[in-house]
């Protein structure tokens, strides 16, 4: 009815999880519903541990709070403002599946983020490029960015030159490395995915 008949805190492990389950058997004996935020991050072990045990579990999402709040936060006063929510609402939201779709998401959000590296070092690569000397510069920046980069990997500078140009040198050659790295991590990744999906 809305109305908090009692409470505990556990702490956020497999115990405490285990804990919070028999704690409310002996409390609310019989149906129940959990409602928890976060599924997808912080509260996915609570969340498959009470689907192991059979108990119907629904999403509540965070509620937006004012950049200054007037009370305090607690996570007892989170948890209330969830019950009540759930109890309220006439779509409850049923958390997405776990196993291959999760696997299929972390692998997307891996890949993306070697994307996103590969391409700030791919802009580094051409800053280097720009700055280099009238040579090494006239010798690169004809060159397709593929072929660019395989050239700048295997780089190598001659004691002969001086600090700048085998310094430069260093640096083309430790970027496109990187470049090649994370391209073949995220081909990886990609491969991965299309075998899950």
């Amino acid at each position: 009815m809305g109305a908090v008949l009692s409470s505990t805190d556990t702490p956020a492990n497999a115990r405490g999880y285990r804990r919070l389950l028999d704690f409310a058997r002996t409390h609310i004996p019989g149906r129940r519903s959990w409602a928890l935020e976060g599924i997808g991050s912080y509260g996915a072990g609570l969340a498959a541990i009470l689907s192991q045990a059979g108990e119907h579990v629904v999403e509540v999402c965070r509620p937006k709070r004012p950049a200054v709040r007037g009370g305090r936060k607690t996570d007892m006063i989170d948890a209330i403002r969830a019950a009540k929510e759930a109890l309220a609402s006439e779509h409850l939201i049923q958390p997405r599946l776990r196993g291959e779709r999760e696997a299929l998401c972390v692998l997307l959000a891996t890949r993306h983020g070697a994307v996103l590296a590969s391409a700030a070092a791919i802009n580094q690569l051409k800053s280097l490029i720009v700055s280099a000397s009238d040579d090494l510069r006239a010798e690169l920046r004809k060159l397709k960015r593929p072929v660019q980069i395989a050239r700048c990997a295997q780089l190598r500078g001659r004691p002969t030159q001086d600090i700048e140009h085998r310094m430069t040198v260093r640096a083309l050659r430790s970027t496109a490395q990187r470049i090649q790295a994370l391209q073949a991590e995220a081909k990886e990744l990609e491969d991965e995915m299309l075998v899950l999906a």
